[in-house]
C-alpha cells in the first residue's frame, strides 16, 4: 500500500505592507497634538526613557505668537514659542504682547518684561514672573494705565504650558503672569488663561527645576517671526 502523501497547505502570499507615507505620519502627529492640547498626555517613547517631544498645535493661526530664547546661568537651554489667545481674550493678550515687544512706553521709554524676573517657582505647579515694577510680586502695571478687569474665564487651566494672569483678587490684572507646570483646575474661574506654549515645553521644565538664589534665566536676542509678533526679554530667577 503506497504511503500516504502529506500535503501542507501553503497560506496565500500577501503583498508586503505599504510603507506609511509622510502624510499619514503627519496626520497621526496632528491627532496626538490635538489630544494633548485637550489635556491628554504624550505617549512614552519606545525605550520608555521619556515623553516623545512634539509641539502642541496652535489653536488659531491668526493669533499672535511671541518667541523667546532662554539661557540659565549663561547657558542656552532653548526657545519657547507662545501663542496668545487674542481670539478669546483680546484685551489680556494685547497687554502681554505689548510688554513683550516693548511697544508700550512710559515717558517715551519702552517698558516691559525685558530684564524682569521669575520671582516665584513651584515645581509641579507653576512658574510666575512679569513683575518688572518691583520684582517681588507686588508690582502692578498694564497698558491700560492700571489694574484691569478679568476679561472672561472661558479657558481652563487644563494642562501644563498654559499662560494665565496672576492677580491679588478679582479684576486686579496687571503685568504679572504664570505658566502652569501641570493641570491646575482649582484656578478656573479665578485667573484668566490667555496663552499657551506651542513649542519649547521642555524649556519650561528646565526652568521649573532650577534651584538656588538669583540664578539668571536669560532671554537673548530677538528672533525672526513668520507670525505677526515677536518677543525679546531678559528674565532672571529670584527667590
Amino acid at each position: 500500500m503506497p504511503a500516504a502523501i502529506r500535503t501542507t497547505r501553503v497560506p496565500p502570499q500577501r503583498p508586503p505592507p505599504a510603507r506609511r507615507s509622510t502624510c499619514c505620519c503627519a496626520r497621526a502627529c496632528l491627532r496626538q497634538a490635538r489630544h494633548v492640547a485637550e489635556g491628554g498626555r504624550w505617549p512614552r517613547s519606545g525605550s520608555g526613557s521619556g515623553w516623545v517631544a512634539m509641539a502642541v498645535l496652535a489653536a488659531n493661526p491668526n493669533n499672535p505668537v511671541v518667541f523667546f530664547d532662554v539661557s540659565i546661568g549663561g547657558q542656552e537651554i532653548g526657545r519657547m514659542k507662545v501663542e496668545l489667545f487674542a481670539d478669546v481674550v483680546p484685551k489680556t493678550a494685547e497687554n502681554f504682547r505689548q510688554f513683550c515687544t516693548g511697544e508700550f512706553r512710559k515717558d517715551g521709554v519702552p517698558i516691559g518684561y525685558k530684564g524682569s524676573t521669575f520671582h516665584r517657582v513651584i515645581k509641579d505647579f507653576m512658574i510666575q514672573g512679569g513683575d518688572f515694577v518691583n520684582g517681588d510680586g507686588t508690582g502692578v502695571a498694564s497698558i491700560y494705565r492700571g489694574p484691569f478687569a478679568d476679561e472672561n474665564f472661558k479657558l481652563r487651566h487644563s494642562a501644563p504650558g498654559l499662560l494665565s494672569m496672576a492677580n491679588s483678587g478679582p479684576s486686579t490684572n496687571g503685568c504679572q503672569f504664570f505658566i502652569t507646570c501641570s493641570k491646575c483646575d482649582w484656578l478656573d474661574g479665578k485667573h484668566v488663561v490667555f496663552g499657551k506654549i506651542v513649542d519649547g515645553l521642555l524649556v519650561m521644565r528646565k526652568i521649573e527645576v532650577v534651584t538656588g538664589p538669583s540664578l539668571p534665566i536669560t532671554v537673548a536676542a530677538p528672533v525672526f517671526s513668520c507670525r505677526p509678533y515677536l518677543c525679546c526679554w531678559h528674565v532672571y530667577r529670584s527667590f
